[in-house]
């Protein structure tokens, strides 16, 4: 079976972000697929800052004899530092890590990866700033 092409790209961001130095100074490797959370409250239980794989789109592309997707996949970046400061610059980095990487993938070949816009939020909480990152990739299946 082949692997599923969001998840081999989710698995080439992972190694790129914690290698990178610039992003890593500012989360320290902590990335998530699942953020950590109190079983009884619910409550995050991941230090801040953090980044965690958020919402996905795959849009199918195919022509003549190539089985293609567009995949739209977002980052998303938590901060408890005052003001959106932290998060808007953990999100330069990351973009800057990011858009147009030739990411490695094992099965599906990576036509281009690029970063297709961000969205700065404050949280309900007043006290988490939230930075939505999207990101752009078309994929070739073998």
């Amino acid at each position: 079976m082949i692997e599923d092409a969001s998840y081999e790209l989710q698995l080439a961001i992972v190694p790129r972000l914690k290698n990178d130095a610039d992003v890593s100074a500012m989360i320290a490797g902590r990335i998530f697929d699942f953020v950590p959370r109190d079983p009884v409250t619910g409550h995050v239980t991941a230090q801040f800052p953090f980044v965690a794989f958020g919402e996905e789109q795959e849009i199918p592309e195919r022509y003549d004899c190539i089985d293609g997707s567009e995949i739209f996949l977002d980052l998303h970046v938590w901060s408890r530092d005052p003001g959106f400061r932290e998060a808007k610059r953990i999100a330069n980095a990351i973009k800057s890590s990011l858009d147009g990487a030739d990411l490695p993938l094992a099965e599906n070949a990576l036509v281009y990866f690029v970063y297709d816009g961000r969205r700065v939020i404050r949280d309900p909480d007043g006290l988490t700033s939230h930075a939505v990152l999207t990101f752009r990739a078309g994929v070739e299946k073998p």
